[in-house]
């Protein structure tokens, strides 16, 4: 209708051209056609082919009559349509004594009510989630449901909800597990800390972990002995990646399923909550040809995190830049990203073997377990590449114990690492309840003795933003040991013994941690409760 008008409108203003006007174009184009009678020609041809769409879907024609509309349209364009359309609109107003105005508005309301529930239906598609095993086939697929409903489809709706609650939360693992032989609870890993959201019937939430198991490409019926395996969420155009394991414990099954943080191939060395010297060194490390950098830290610190921080800060179209992990939490550009599978026995020791032949600047291990993956990335350290990795230890100094328990050698453990980080996740207060500390005179005398400033000292309280937590998000903290050239030659000596380093070198890096996050108290950024509960 709003082209056809449009038509109208432009037909008289292109007549009234004036004659000069029209010779002053001809002869200024010098062109054996009209440009203006051609466009006008090319128009009207596309407007009759778009309204035989119109006319093949249109209630107006009856089906015996569609054939000739369809010949009718292609030369008339929207000029039948139109007509069609105004005597609809004669034959209804005729029927149900209704003015030719008042069913005009009538059918431009059901226009806009149509136009909103298709953007609503397109809301609400958006915010669907969809759960994929490792081929592609959704859980309905795994069910043999299709778009069907049956009877026991409440439980896979159930189970999505599940998941999408945990991704809308930001959980970082999700706990199914059986109170007793009736109740089963879920319970949410947010920012650390473990929280009830679903109390279920044992019978359902049975059902869940089936569901679950089932699009983990695991055995249903094995209820005892433990298992592994791997989904994807699909929401709104964005892919969320599952691990999931299972147990059997006393009266059921037990369900672990690690939320992969998907966030991370996006975080850069600011995100991560370093000062400034701290970010320095970091940038000098990771901007040297070769070397050794090893994060450190008990499992959930963030260690993978900011091994893509570090990556995210390097200029990977000018470095090839090759990642071995075990699972990939997030997909980086422009890097050739490598998964450990254990089945196929492509392991972390084999496939950085491989690696090294394939020209590399910086190779990223996910995770260092045994002599032979320690021995060959120190060994890659030492001929021209960066070496990225992480190892699960305490402190820096419990790195070293447990690299030399593994059978490296002082002198190519001092030759290949260049820095140490340790690191630990402390929760940020929440800026909409935080209050002032209450400090008490015996606190506030030691701070004034160290020098502290404790007036920035803040609290948690909770409220509807935090869930009553006090606490929203994380931020790390970190503690940095460059390997000085007194250090290597200590460790490459043996003058640093086990011992020391178990016992004196591992309390002075903890009281570095404790230092750096006293800092972010002081700064009102985290609660001397947190600090204490995360470091001690």
């Amino acid at each position: 209708m709003q082209t056809w008008v449009f038509i109208q409108n432009l037909s008289p203003n292109l007549l009234c051209l004036l004659p000069a006007e029209v010779r002053l174009v001809s002869s200024a184009t010098s062109l054996p056609f009209n440009p203006i009678k051609l466009l006008c020609l090319v128009i009207w041809v596309y407007l009759c082919l778009y309204f035989i769409q119109h006319t093949q879907f249109s209630e107006l024609v009856p089906r015996k009559y569609k054939s000739i509309a369809y010949i009718i349209t292609l030369f008339a364009g929207p000029i039948l349509l139109l007509i069609l359309l105004i005597v609809d609109t004669a034959k209804k107003s005729s029927q149900n004594n209704i003015g030719i105005f008042e069913i005009i508005k009538q059918q431009v309301q059901n226009a806009l009510a149509n136009i909103r529930s298709r953007s609503s239906g397109r809301r609400q598609d958006d915010s669907t989630i969809r759960l994929l095993d490792s081929s592609g086939r959704s859980i309905n697929e795994i069910y043999g449901h299709g778009d069907k409903k049956r009877p026991d489809s409440h439980i896979l709706d159930l189970t999505e909800q599940v998941i999408a609650d945990a991704l809308e939360r930001q959980a970082s693992d999700i706990l199914i597990d059986p109170k007793d032989e009736a109740t089963y609870t879920i319970r949410f890993r947010i920012d650390g800390v473990l929280r009830t959201v679903k109390k279920l019937k044992a019978d359902t939430c049975k059902a869940i972990v089936n569901s679950i198991k089932a699009v983990s490409s695991m055995d249903i019926s094995e209820k005892r002995r433990p298992q592994d395996g791997a989904f994807i969420a699909k929401r709104a155009g964005t892919t969320a990646s599952f691990r999931v394991a299972s147990a059997g414990v006393l009266n059921g099954e037990k369900l672990s399923i690690r939320v992969l943080n998907q966030n991370a191939g996006t975080f850069m060395m600011t995100d991560v909550g370093l000062t400034k010297k701290q970010y320095s060194i970091i940038q000098s490390s990771i901007n040297k040809p070769s070397g050794m950098i090893l994060i450190c830290g008990p499992t959930g610190s963030g260690k993978t995190t900011t091994m893509y921080a570090m990556l995210n800060e390097m200029d990977r179209f000018t470095r090839n830049v090759i990642t071995i992990e075990d699972p990939i939490e997030a997909v980086l550009p422009s890097t050739s990203q490598i998964e450990i599978n254990l089945k196929a026995d492509i392991t972390f020791a084999k496939t950085l073997r491989s690696v090294l032949r394939q020209d590399p600047d910086v190779i990223c291990v996910g995770e260092i377990r045994d002599e032979e993956t320690a021995e060959i990335a120190l060994r890659a350290s030492q001929t021209g590449h960066l070496v990225l990795a992480t190892i699960h230890c305490d402190s820096n100094a419990t790195a070293l114990v447990r690299l030399l328990d593994l059978g490296i050698s002082p002198l190519l453990l001092s030759s290949g690492l260049s820095l140490l980080s340790s690191q630990r996740l402390l929760r940020l207060l929440c800026e909409h309840c935080k209050k002032p500390a209450q400090l008490s005179q015996d606190l506030i005398h030691k701070f004034q003795r160290k020098g502290i400033e404790y007036t920035n000292i803040f609290e948690a309280t909770g409220c509807r933003r935090c869930e009553g937590t006090g606490y929203l998000g994380r931020t790390a903290v970190c503690d940095l040991l460059v390997i000085t050239d007194q250090l290597k030659a200590d460790i490459a000596d043996n003058k640093l013994s086990i011992t020391e380093l178990r016992t004196e070198r591992k309390k002075k890096d903890k009281s570095n941690l404790r230092k750096e996050g006293l800092k972010k108290v002081a700064s009102g950024i985290t609660s001397l409760k947190e600090l204490k509960r995360v470091i001690g």
